[in-house]
């Protein structure tokens, strides 16, 4: 496996395994969609406490520049201050090569460090900045400062946040384009043929939209790992950039964070790290106090 996050001179050629496209195709093609969420679910946050979804130029899914690496944002939380925060990948903000997938051994760029947002970057550059933030929470940096020696902890705990600036909150949205939700965390993994939702945003795609969302099924949780992670296929697959992404699971719940790109055993694979535990880990350890996810405004939609 190799982390995904598009420092613009790396590159990762993957093919797609055709039995497996395959077999995506029927299942999506055959599955039913989930029930869209009415405007009165109370698993919606309150739309007047945010910028209105069709104008806010910050939420899941913009683009995050952290040190010349470019990465998507997952969902957004806030704690008891008030403070807003864009979660990512911890390995966005990583100084290791992209083979490095252990966050006990690889090393972080510091907390503080400034963070671009953009919706519009390309290879070339990083495109019209939106917003700003700063790092203020990486498990990586994390799993160093308390000596976590756990195997499964150090593979895949890959969550980070970035505090959006005081002057930037207003343009903020938390619910996922295309998509709408998150309604919540999905607690209980995904099942073989669960399907998921996505919204990756690669540079490598030049800030077109119409190819941010994804949909596809989950290869079932991995009992090696204690359940920290779940494969899955989606049609198209996650490439560098589309990093830190949020999945979502039936309902609009938010299931995982896209951390790694599969070589092998199966190719053009995706891995998310399970929000739940990563989610946990950082209200344990980070010093945050009330740090939560924050419900999208819009309902979920999953028929694409």
């Amino acid at each position: 496996m190799t982390r995904s996050p598009s420092r613009l001179a790396r590159r990762v050629s993957m093919a797609v395994a055709a039995l497996a496209t395959a077999a995506l195709a029927t299942a999506l093609a055959t599955s039913a969609p989930a029930q869209a969420r009415t405007t009165s679910d109370p698993l919606l946050g309150p739309r007047a406490a945010w910028a209105p979804a069709a104008s806010a130029t910050i939420h899941p899914g913009t683009m995050m520049y952290t040190a010349g690496a470019q990465c998507t944002g997952n969902f957004v939380f806030t704690d008891a201050a008030g403070n807003t925060y864009l979660g990512y990948a911890a390995h966005c903000a990583g100084t290791g090569s992209s083979t490095d997938t252990n966050g006990c051994q690889t090393d972080s760029v510091p907390l503080g460090t400034r963070v671009d947002l953009t919706n519009d970057g390309n290879p070339a550059s990083e495109g019209t900045v939106v917003g700003h933030g700063t790092l203020a929470y990486s498990s990586w940096i994390t799993e160093h400062r308390i000596g976590t020696t756990d195997a499964n902890t150090c593979a895949y705990n890959d969550l980070a946040l970035v505090r959006i600036d005081a002057g930037d909150v207003s343009q903020v949205n938390p619910s996922v384009p295309f998509w709408g939700g998150p309604t919540g965390i999905d607690t209980d993994g995904t099942a073989t043929g669960d399907r998921v939702w996505t919204y990756g945003n690669s540079s490598l795609r030049g800030g077109v939209s119409m190819l941010s969302p994804h949909t596809g099924i989950s290869l079932g949780d991995q009992a090696a790992d204690g359940g920290w992670s779940h494969p899955l296929y989606t049609l198209t697959p996650g490439i560098p950039g589309d990093s830190g992404s949020g999945f979502m699971s039936a309902g609009g719940k938010a299931v995982g964070v896209l951390s790694t790109l599969g070589l092998a055993p199966l190719p053009a694979s995706n891995n998310i790290g399970d929000l739940a535990k990563e989610l946990a880990f950082a209200q344990a350890h980070s010093g945050i106090d009330g740090l939560q996810l924050v419900h999208g405004t819009e309902p979920f939609n999953p028929i694409l």
